[in-house]
C-alpha cells in the first residue's frame, strides 16, 4: 500500500475516533476530554525536555496562569472582578449565552498571548541555568506563582473562584469542553509536526547535544530556547483556560498550579513514551492516562504506589521510552536502515 495513503488512513482513523468517542462512550466524556489534555501536556513538555534537553519542572506555571488570566478576562468583560471574587457579600451573577461564549473565546486568546509574554520574561531569568539547576529553578517559579496567587484577594486568594455557569444542559456542556480539548490537542500536534520538519528542530537538537558547540556554530541559543518555551506556554495557556471552565471552580494549589500531579505527569508521560519524538509523548500520554484512571477507580488508596512502580519500571527498564525501544527492535518500521561499516559493525542511518 502507498505510504501516503497509509498515513491518510492512519490520521483519518485517529480523527474519526476522536470525533465519535464521546458519542459511543457518553459516560466517559470528561475522562476522554482529559486524555486529549494529557496529550497536549506531553507534547508541549517534550519541546524543551525532549527536543532541546532542558528538563523543565515548571511548565505548570503557564497552565495555571492561563487558567486565571482567562477567568479574569471572562468575568472582567462584564462585571467587577473584585466584587465577583469577594469572600463575603459576593453578588450572584448570571451570564447570558452571548456573554459566556464571547468571554471564554476572548479569555482563551488573551491567556495564550499573556502566557507567551510570561515565558519570554521568565526565560531571561531561568535560561541562565542549566542541568538540574534549570529544573529546580523552573519548579521554584511554579511553586512561587501558586503561593502568590493564593495570597491575592483580587482573584479570590486561597478561596478560589467559581467560574460562570455554562448556558446549556450537562450533556451539551460536556461535549462543548470535549471538543475544545480535542481541537486544542490536534492543533498542538499538527503545529509541532510542521515545526519538527523545519530547521528549528535541528537547532533545538544541536542545543541538546552540545550547547557550547551550538553557540560556536552561530546558533543564538537563548533565542531558540525562549521561542521554544513560548510555544509551550501558548498551548498550555489555552489548556489552562479550558480546564478551569471545565471544572467550574479553580483555586491556586490543587487546580491551577498542581506541581505534584499535572506538573509531574507531564514529565512521566514523555519519559514513558519516549523523549525527543513526535509520537512518543502521545503514546505515553494515552498509556499513562489509562493506567491513572484505572488505578484511581479500582485501586483507590494505592494509586500513588502504582504510579511510583510505573516510574521505577520506566527508569530501570525503558529509559529510552516505548518509542525508543520500538525503534531499536523494529528500526525498518521507522525509516532506520542498518548499514555494514568497514569494521564490520552496524551503524544506524536515518533514511
Amino acid at each position: 500500500m502507498n505510504i501516503k495513503l497509509t498515513k491518510v488512513i492512519f490520521y483519518g482513523s485517529i480523527l474519526l475516533a476522536g470525533i465519535f468517542a464521546p458519542i459511543l462512550f457518553p459516560a466517559y466524556t470528561f475522562q476522554l476530554a482529559l486524555l486529549w489534555m494529557m496529550i497536549l501536556f506531553a507534547l508541549t513538555w517534550d519541546i524543551l525536555g525532549g527536543q532541546m534537553g532542558y528538563n523543565s519542572l515548571g511548565n505548570i506555571l503557564f497552565f495555571g496562569a492561563g487558567m486565571y488570566i482567562c477567568t479574569v478576562v471572562q468575568i472582567g468583560m462584564y462585571y467587577d472582578v473584585a466584587e465577583y471574587t469577594a469572600h463575603f457579600g459576593a453578588v450572584k451573577v448570571d451570564f447570558t449565552s452571548y456573554q459566556y461564549f464571547t468571554g471564554i473565546a476572548t479569555g482563551l486568546v488573551v491567556a495564550a498571548i499573556a502566557c507567551v509574554i510570561i515565558a519570554v520574561i521568565f526565560g531571561w531569568i531561568v535560561f541562565g541555568l542549566r542541568g538540574p539547576y534549570f529544573a529546580i529553578g523552573t519548579l521554584g517559579v511554579a511553586i512561587a506563582a501558586g503561593e502568590l496567587v493564593g495570597a491575592w484577594d483580587y482573584v479570590g486568594g486561597g478561596g478560589g473562584i467559581s467560574l460562570p455557569n455554562y448556558p446549556g444542559g450537562p450533556a451539551d456542556r460536556e461535549m462543548f469542553f470535549y471538543n475544545l480539548c480535542f481541537i486544542s490537542a490536534v492543533c498542538t500536534f499538527v503545529f509541532l509536526k510542521w515545526l519538527y520538519s523545519t530547521r528549528f528542530k535541528l537547532a533545538l537538537n544541536a542545543i541538546r547535544d552540545d550547547e557550547e558547540k551550538a553557540e560556536a556554530m552561530g546558533i543564538h541559543t537563548n533565542r531558540y530556547k525562549t521561542i521554544a518555551w513560548s510555544f509551550s506556554a501558548f498551548f498550555l495557556g489555552i489548556s489552562g483556560g479550558i480546564f478551569g471552565n471545565m471544572t467550574g471552580f479553580i483555586e491556586p494549589l490543587e487546580v491551577a498550579f498542581p506541581t505534584v500531579t499535572f506538573g509531574i505527569f507531564m514529565v512521566l508521560m514523555v519519559l514513558l513514551g519516549g523523549k525527543g519524538t513526535l509520537w512518543g509523548p502521545v503514546i505515553g500520554a494515552v498509556i499513562f492516562h489509562l493506567i491513572k484512571e484505572l488505578t484511581w477507580t479500582y485501586l483507590l488508596g494505592w494509586q500513588w504506589v502504582a504510579l511510583g512502580a510505573l516510574i521505577i519500571i520506566n527508569v530501570v527498564y525503558f529509559q529510552q521510552g516505548i518509542m525508543g525501544w520500538a525503534q531499536e527492535k523494529w528500526p525498518e518500521l521507522f525509516g532506520i536502515t542498518l548499514d555494514e561499516t568497514n569494521s564490520g559493525t552496524e551503524e544506524k542511518i536515518l533514511s
